[in-house]
């Protein structure tokens, strides 16, 4: 009989424990906007309408142009390739 209401007393406590820890949560606003994050991902970034979006085009075509490999690059690795 012991052990039986050890185990209740202490399933009513974490039960009290969990019970609290929702309410905080909800107090604090965890669960005002459940659909905003979903949405949040499709939202374009770089639309230079929303206000502090400049983005400069020309920028990040050099930028990409840079990171193309090079064709001293690709006759090294497929040199590379065939030893």
């Amino acid at each position: 009989m012991n052990a039986l209401s050890m185990t209740i007393l202490l399933g009513v406590l974490v039960m009290l424990i969990v019970v609290i820890a929702f309410l905080l949560t909800v107090k604090s606003g965890q669960y005002d906007d459940l659909d905003g994050p979903a949405y949040r991902i499709l939202m374009d970034d770089d639309d230079p309408r929303i206000p502090g979006n400049t983005v400069n085009h020309s920028a990040s075509k050099e930028s990409m142009s840079d990171n193309s490999p090079k064709k001293e690059d690709i006759e090294l690795s497929k040199s590379k390739d065939i030893q």
